[in-house]
């Protein structure tokens, strides 16, 4: 009588254990039926353990991966191997909700899951017990940082006032594609371009308007370019594009039809349109160029020249590497 009555308090003090635990406690048979289900498990799942236990895993919880969870508990049965599942590399095992819906800005909880073997009197592995924490907020708080991070990032590489790239991380594009292109030769060409008289502009009508017009410009050239395309503002009202995969021909083509854009618009100023036209210069890469900055230089030529010409044109530069 004694002897069942203290099997019964120790069965007690485990149950409670189990219960108190703020860790989800699943043991599995070989068969992947479950013989234990602690408090944890039952509150995020809706489960009891007399619904559960001796019942198949995967009928209860269609949306786990069968085959992938199988996939990892194979070594943990048969070489005795803990195995490991962040959050990182998957969410969650267990689709719980949230232990704070009110609160969490997720629909659902973030778990770190260990599995590991529970050896019998043979020494053979015939159960396996599965450990569920409960994430949530670090990994919520983890990735507010990394989207913070990310926002900080795109912040620094972006021109405030056109919203393109600015000159410094241009420039290391610019670097990237030459390191790139000396390797490989490929058809790729940079424009310089600015705008005309934009002096005149700034000083007849404010520098708000200015603003107005570079920014204008912008999105001009964001109507004219490709998604691979990359720009940027150099600096003032100088604008630089990189072409990628384009011949020389392809980028006149480009940028003739940018110009046309642009000397077709205008820019409402309070009462005023302010009309304003750009010059362009081209050049193409060639591994005639020793360095990225003499390619950029011939760019800058051909713009000099354009403006030269009368500006509102597109000129090309004339030779490469000098």
């Amino acid at each position: 009588m004694n002897s069942a009555i203290d099997e019964l308090a120790e069965l007690h003090w485990q149950q409670d254990l189990l219960g108190s635990i703020e860790v989800g406690i699943a043991v599995i048979e070989k068969d992947f039926t479950v013989a234990v289900w602690n408090q944890f498990m039952e509150n995020h799942s809706s489960v009891r353990p007399s619904q559960i236990c001796g019942k198949n895993l995967f009928e209860h919880f269609p949306e786990i991966d069968e085959a992938w969870f199988k996939r990892k508990c194979e070594p943990v049965f048969n070489m005795m191997s803990p195995a490991f599942i962040i959050w990182e590399q998957r969410p969650y095992v267990f689709k719980f909700g949230t232990s704070r819906p009110i609160t969490s800005t997720s629909d659902y909880m973030y778990q770190n899951v260990t599995i590991f073997p529970l050896a019998s009197m043979t020494g053979k592995t015939e159960r396996i017990c599965v450990l569920v924490y409960d994430v949530t907020d670090q990994a919520i708080g983890k990735q507010r940082i990394d989207g913070l991070n990310l926002e900080l990032q795109e912040i620094s590489r972006v021109d405030g006032l056109t919203g393109l790239y600015n000159r410094r991380y241009w420039q290391e594009r610019f670097d990237r594609e030459y390191k790139v292109a000396m390797r490989t030769e490929p058809n790729i060409c940079v424009i310089m371009l600015d705008i005309d008289h934009f002096k005149k502009v700034n000083d007849t009508y404010g520098h708000h308007a200015g603003d107005l017009v570079i920014q204008r410009l912008a999105k001009s050239i964001e109507l004219a370019t490709r998604e691979t395309d990359i720009c940027g503002r150099y600096g003032g009202e100088e604008f630089v594009i990189i072409l990628p995969e384009t011949t020389e021909k392809t980028a006149n083509i480009m940028a003739e039809r940018l110009r046309k854009l642009v000397s077709l618009d205008a820019v409402q100023y309070e009462d005023i349109a302010i009309k304003y036209t750009i010059s362009i210069g081209i050049a193409q890469f060639s591994s005639d160029y020793r360095e990225a900055v003499l390619w950029l230089e011939d760019a800058d030529k051909a713009l000099y020249e354009a403006k030269e010409g009368g500006r509102n044109r597109v000129v090309l530069a004339h030779s490469n590497g000098s």
